[in-house]
């Protein structure tokens, strides 16, 4: 037993590992779409601020269902598809695998997965492709939520 508080744990982990694997943790999200669907994990919100100053869980929760910010996992076979043809949109595919987007606030099939040494899971949703908004150009964590 080290003594430390799980705020102070979870901050020690998040040091040690970079932002962007802290707000996107890797864990298999336990779903494969189908047709049209697009598969996308919702930003994990931090546990202390960059002084240390411990986040309380009320505002985590507001932060966690509010953001908008989310990384592409997985496409459905007919994702950016002509649903006749199953020809590929003359734009093209709007988002790729691994990239970060804007979602609507509400919507969607969402579900939460556990993370391995961590407290907060990992929050999924899948969105019908049409809904995806845009994708970020900028930095993913800089972008904060509104209520």
């Amino acid at each position: 037993m080290t003594g430390l508080s799980v705020a102070e744990l979870q901050q020690q982990q998040y040091e040690s590992e970079s932002a962007m694997d802290w707000a996107f943790p890797e864990v298999d999200c336990g779903m494969k779409p189908y047709g049209s669907r697009v598969v996308v994990q919702i930003r994990t919100p931090r546990t202390t601020t960059a002084g240390g100053l411990h986040i309380p869980e009320e505002a985590r929760e507001t932060e966690k269902w509010n953001t908008q910010v989310a990384k592409v996992i997985m496409l459905g076979p007919v994702a950016f598809k002509n649903r006749d043809t199953l020809e590929p949109w003359k734009e093209g595919e709007w988002c790729q695998a691994g990239a970060f987007v804007r979602v609507p606030k509400y919507g969607g099939d969402r579900w939460e997965v556990p993370v391995p040494d961590r407290s907060d899971p990992a929050l999924f949703v899948v969105f019908n492709d049409l809904d995806i908004i845009g994708e970020f150009t900028g930095d993913p964590l800089a972008v904060k939520a509104f209520i």
